[in-house]
């Protein structure tokens, strides 16, 4: 009599973050699972108020393979770790941890390969060089991936210090110098959809290419609003398809 095969074991895969009921990463391997029939692997949200709560999670989640993580922890999270990819460790910032057999930590950041990837097919060679609006872990991903596209760049913040721009600083001379505007702030996300960056939206052109973060919804303020004065606009759907496919690689690799 032919033994009975043996379920595989069941893997768990999640992400950690707030306010995170809407979130990408959960639907996409959600559906990326039940399209492969991984019937053994499961996706779960961590929405946890504070970074403290995390090793009660890791402790309590039993087979538990990887983790991806959004905002407010993509920096917050590094202490809780046990080692940094060399990428992760130049940028800062971590959005992908992979969990070895030994529960051993290793954080990752593929945001800033997904982000390189989305941009790389819209530059053009009047290109030359970006705002990138907001300071938080994702605007480092951003910024390491600029540096390996040799673009220049410089940041914007509310509360700027010497090496930054406020947002009043932004004016005509400033946009005629930087032809790529990048949102890495959550300002348009759902439910907020009505927020956006504090910016004159006229000084936009069709020369100048307006990238958003954001992907819920589809079109924000933010790119409505360049998209109305000429600029080509991108939302951030396919960086996060590019960086959850990386994640994905880095947590199953022999």
């Amino acid at each position: 009599m032919a033994k009975k095969k043996k379920d595989k074991k069941q893997v768990k895969y999640g992400l950690i973050g707030r306010n995170i009921s809407h979130s990408f990463s959960k639907k996409y391997f959600t559906e990326k699972f039940k399209l492969l029939h991984f019937d053994n692997c499961e996706y779960l949200n961590f929405d946890i108020d504070s970074i403290k709560k995390f090793p009660e999670i890791f402790a309590e989640t039993k087979g538990l393979r990887g983790l991806n993580v959004t905002i407010p922890y993509k920096e917050e999270i590094i202490p809780y770790l046990d080692e940094l990819s060399k990428n992760a460790e130049k940028i800062g910032a971590v959005n992908a941890i992979s969990i070895s057999k030994s529960k051993k930590l290793k954080g990752y950041n593929t945001d800033h390969y997904g982000f390189k990837k989305a941009l790389l097919p819209l530059l053009e060679e009047h290109h030359q060089r970006a705002l990138i609006l907001g300071t938080g872990g994702a605007s480092k991903a951003v910024a390491f991936a600029l540096r390996k596209l040799k673009i220049e760049f410089d940041f914007v913040s509310r509360n700027p210090n010497e090496f930054e721009l406020s947002y009043e600083e932004i004016t005509q001379e400033v946009f005629e110098d930087y032809q790529i505007i990048i949102n890495t702030t959550p300002l348009g996300t759902h439910p907020n959809t009505e927020t956006f960056p504090n910016l004159d939206y006229s000084l936009f052109t069709s020369k100048h290419l307006a990238f958003d973060l954001v992907y819920n919804p589809e079109e924000t303020e933010f790119l409505k609003r360049a998209k109305a004065n000429g600029a080509s606009t991108k939302n951030g759907y396919e960086m996060l398809v590019f960086q959850a496919e990386k994640a994905w690689r880095i947590w199953n690799k022999k």
